[in-house]
């Protein structure tokens, strides 16, 4: 019969992070679903047509919004 003593099993770490902050990370993915929002050719700025600025303003967005959530998220 084996009589060695069996290891004790490591504790397993459980992220539980549930900050009502999180839901602000769902802006960045709809707000570019709104199909709405290039249905037209105008206003241009600096000569490019509203779906190519756009596209740059929905990057700082998410940039904006993922900074954001990260601050108020974070233990100190």
């Amino acid at each position: 019969m084996d009589t060695e003593p069996r290891p004790e099993p490591t504790p397993v770490a459980v992220n539980r992070d549930h900050s009502p902050w999180n839901w602000l990370l769902l802006i960045p993915i709809v707000v570019p679903l709104l199909t709405v929002l290039f249905n037209a050719d105008s206003p241009r700025l600096f000569g490019f047509p509203r779906f190519y600025w756009l596209q740059l303003a929905f990057i700082l967005l998410g940039v904006g919004t993922t900074t954001l959530v990260y601050q108020m998220t974070r233990r100190r």
